[in-house]
């Protein structure tokens, strides 16, 4: 039997009991065992660690842990550029791709919304819900954070607020986002790609009044959807402008 210390700063401490709660945590286990194992024993998904110190030194998540040793864990640097630091994440999604679970639908038409390529996850194992998203290389959406913990999870982000509105504001902060959107480019039903559109080719399908005051028209290249900006386009403007300005 070994034993080790564990240290867990900032909002990471959301996931522990309020005794471990920003204090240092003793922990005893069999070796040999990675960091990553010892991160989760406490509850913590491994999917929202940017940055492990064993002993004062920058580590990865699979580096072994030895009898004594001492380990500070951190989450996602929004403002502190520690860049010169070895990074859990071999490099970063420059292209932000996503899978929300099955609970988070409402997200994942905003994320459509801004632009973002986001799939949406039915009902099944969470096994093949991870199993996806690292196959398809999607950061994964999710409140479950036993969903996180999956081995094969290499992008993760555990929404910690209830509300729609509020995940997306969130998102938005943690992985600076605003930077990256392209507001209606994409299908907010099925997240298709979409395309301008000639007014004749699409005439028949318009409600009367959209007729008659609409001349710019995007549609769906999957499938079929017609886009015009509407009173529904002004309000999600509005919301666009008071999230990121």
């Amino acid at each position: 039997m070994a034993f080790v210390t564990l240290r867990f700063y900032e909002e990471l401490n959301d996931f522990l009991p309020p005794s471990q709660r920003k204090r240092d945590i003793p922990l005893t286990f069999v070796p040999p065992a990675p960091v990553r194992h010892l991160i989760e024993t406490l509850g913590v998904p491994h999917t929202e660690v940017e940055l492990v110190l064993l002993n004062g030194e920058s580590v990865g998540l699979e580096a072994p842990l030895a009898d004594g040793d001492r380990l500070a864990i951190y989450p996602q640097f929004e403002s502190l550029d520690v860049t010169p630091l070895l990074r859990i994440r071999p490099r970063p999604l420059r292209d932000p791709r996503f899978l929300a679970d099955a609970h988070l639908g409402r997200l994942a038409g905003y994320l459509r919304m801004l632009g973002f390529d986001t799939r949406y996850g039915g009902p099944g194992d969470d096994r093949e819900l991870a199993a996806r998203a690292a196959q398809e290389r999607r950061i994964l959406l999710t409140r479950d954070r036993a969903l996180l913990m999956h081995r094969v999870v290499t992008h993760g982000c555990y929404v910690r607020e209830p509300l729609p509105r509020g995940q997306l504001e969130y998102l938005l902060q943690r992985l600076d986002l605003c930077r990256l959107i392209r507001p209606f480019t994409r299908c907010i039903r099925c997240n298709g790609v979409l395309q301008p559109v000639d007014k004749a080719l699409v005439l028949d399908r318009l409600p009367g009044g959209v007729r008659q005051c609409c001349h710019e028209f995007r549609q769906c290249g999957e499938c079929g959807r017609v886009y015009w900006k509407g009173t529904h386009y002004r309000r999600m403007l509005e919301m666009i402008r008071a999230l990121c300005g």
